[in-house]
């Protein structure tokens, strides 16, 4: 096994993932990067970083970045994470859009997108939500799609199995109306009706999403691992899929607030189109 990536090795990689994901990867990483691709190596059986460079970067090696885009990216999220978010969601916004239906100024459907949804907590809270006004949403057409450019995290949300630490935020009564416990009593399964609501895709932020507009997008606690340029893109991408009204949701740490100008601000984490 290899010791560390040299200068050499860890531009040639830096490169490549900023190419392919927007994701500038900072030099204080070097070790980090190390250590995570050993685990690639070893996998693979691979005795060099030159060897998994030259695998990663071929065209043979179309499933294996799969693979690498697994071992540099950061999953760690759990549900209701920054409450107060889907706290608006739930109340205010739900409130808006079943007040202009009433008024005929909207058709009964509501399209949501969790960008970056990683194992899926976030687009599964967001259906809690809809499920909390099932009576006033009950005749209307409901979607939550997640996204991620890992196909690990995406299988991993789509089975809706969660430890503990990830309903860390969910008290008792919440947990059983919305999760059944699994019979060795050490994860909990999303409920079919929520989960029914919830679909998963592979996507690239680099890239536009290729589906109809939508009402709502949360983009949370990403956009911090890209440079200036790349969060630029990524931000014209997200407004082309907004409907027109429709309100972006934005982590706290993300610094794209000065690149918003395009949207209304309502507050420092919601803007509307």
């Amino acid at each position: 096994m290899p010791g560390e990536l040299t200068a050499q090795q860890f531009q040639q990689f830096q490169e490549y993932i900023y190419t392919t994901c927007g994701i500038r990867i900072p030099d204080i990483k070097r070790v980090l990067l190390t250590n995570r691709l050993k685990r690639r190596l070893k996998a693979l059986q691979l005795d060099t970083f030159d060897a998994y460079y030259s695998l990663v970067t071929s065209p043979a090696g179309q499933s294996e970045r799969e693979g690498f885009l697994d071992a540099i990216t950061t999953n760690e999220t759990f549900f209701f994470r920054t409450e107060k978010h889907f706290e608006w969601f739930s109340t205010t916004f739900i409130s808006e859009l079943t007040h202009q239906a009433a008024r005929g100024e909207r058709e009964k459907t509501l399209r949501v997108w969790s960008a970056a949804c990683s194992t899926g907590e976030e687009p599964y809270s967001l259906a809690i939500c809809l499920t909390k006004n099932q009576l006033r949403l009950r005749d209307w057409t409901l979607e939550v799609i997640g996204t991620d450019i890992s196909e690990q995290v995406l299988q991993a949300a789509k089975s809706g199995r969660y430890g503990e630490r990830a309903l860390r935020e969910i008290n008792d009564m919440q947990r059983r109306r919305s999760f059944r416990q699994t019979d060795d009593g050490k994860q909990w399964q999303i409920r079919p009706d929520i989960q029914q609501l919830v679909s998963f895709q592979f996507h690239n932020l680099m890239e536009p999403f290729r589906a109809a507009p939508f009402d709502c997008i949360f983009i949370r606690n990403v956009l911090i691992y890209f440079d200036r340029e790349s969060k630029q893109k990524v931000i014209a991408n997200l407004v082309r899929s907004m409907k027109d009204g429709a309100y972006l949701v934005v982590g706290p740490t993300e610094g794209i607030f000065d690149m918003l100008g395009m949207l209304k601000k309502h507050s420092e984490f919601l803007y509307q189109k």
